[in-house]
């Protein structure tokens, strides 16, 4: 089997996990990497035993490189996804796929115009937990589904990380850095989303970072920091989202809980690639279901691998984490947030493909 070669942007926190996976891919070389701070890129290709360190410009002229891991802050994703594209490649980009809607149809549009494929993350929904999710679906343990719950629940991030402003700017908030995980998982168990409809707040304007190095700056918080969102899909089902960053008490609610005419499932956290899954039928308890699909450890660049098989098999259905999917996410993110301000539900311009399942224990 052919490789295709690689290169990352982005050298920050979620890099290394990037750098370890990609190489245990058949499909994949990583062979560069790059960064506004040269010097960083130098630091993970040592660490990592990455060929070049480059600087942006450089690693987009390499002729070599064929598939480009956009891994910026949200803020810059499609200014350069645009640049990769332009230059010939192809590109998959962390979540979210842009930050705005026309930033999104842009990304799409040009990769259209240049025969290249986009790929997004989440690809979490690849992993052994939601394939068996699907699987169950699929072979009719829950009956029709009828519904589902999702929860994100959380104090927010300034508490642990190093750099936690762009969580609470333009591009950020609960929805826009969680959501994807939680939507993509919806929309790959239920199918695409035909409207939403919700309501968004920010309950606490100004944030103070309590993690070193930045200990006791102040963010001024300029998203929602709650949203509490309903989706309707065309399947018929209808389901609930929360995502929130104010939760300073925690909870106990579940992460994705889908609820059929024959029984409930109860999908493990969708920012995982493993388990557990669960079944509860009338009249009984939650029991354990073992995984039916592996991949269940943090494999994330498995939809790099999956886009990468596409490419060289010339089979765009195995191209699952793609860029329609990761487009119909922003809209429908973008649509809690318009519903709560028009005060009415978001019709859903955009539609996708339900990616197709892996077959059980496949390796990509």
């Amino acid at each position: 089997m052919g490789k295709l070669k690689v290169g990352i942007i982005g050298c920050g926190n979620i890099s290394a996990i990037y750098m370890k996976n990609i190489p245990t891919f058949s499909q994949l070389e990583l062979s560069a990497c790059a960064d506004l701070d040269v010097n960083r890129a130098k630091a993970r290709a040592e660490e990592f035993g990455i060929e070049k360190a480059y600087s942006v410009s450089e690693l987009l002229a390499d002729p070599s490189i064929q598939i480009v891991i956009n891994l910026t802050i949200p803020a810059a994703h499609a200014e350069v996804c645009l640049q990769v594209l332009e230059a010939g490649k192809h590109v998959y980009v962390e979540k979210p796929l842009a930050v705005t809607r026309e930033e999104g149809r842009a990304i799409l549009e040009k990769a259209q115009s240049k025969g290249l494929l986009v790929g997004s993350a989440p690809d979490t929904f690849l992993g052994g937990g939601i394939q068996t999710c699907r699987k169950l679906i699929e072979d009719g343990w829950i009956g029709t589904p009828i519904a589902g719950t999702a929860f994100m629940m959380s104090r927010g991030h300034e508490f642990w990380h190093p750099d936690p402003e762009f969580y609470y700017q333009q591009g950020g908030g609960p929805m826009f850095d969680m959501g994807p995980y939680y939507l993509t998982a919806l929309v790959a168990l239920l199918g695409p989303i035909r409207r939403v409809t919700g309501s968004a707040g920010i309950s606490y304007p100004e944030r103070t970072i309590t993690s070193e190095k930045k200990r006791g700056q102040k963010i001024q918080v300029e998203v929602p920091t709650h949203v509490a969102g309903v989706l309707d899909f065309h399947s018929g089902a209808i389901a609930t989202l929360v995502t929130s960053f104010d939760i300073s008490g925690g909870t106990n609610l579940p992460n994705i809980e889908i609820y059929g005419s024959k029984a409930s499932l109860r999908v493990p956290d969708p920012n995982t690639f493993g388990g557990p899954v669960y079944i509860r039928k009338h009249g009984g308890d939650w029991e354990p279901i073992p995984l039916t699909h592996g991949y269940t450890e943090n494999c994330r660049g498995l939809g790099v691998a999956a886009m990468a098989q596409a490419i060289l098999d010339g089979d765009t259905r195995a191209h699952r984490a793609n860029g329609q999917l990761a487009y119909h996410v922003l809209e429908a993110m973008h649509g809690f947030h318009d519903a709560s301000s028009e005060g009415k539900h978001y019709l859903m311009h955009s539609s996708c493909e339900k990616p197709a399942p892996l077959e059980a224990y496949s390796v990509l």
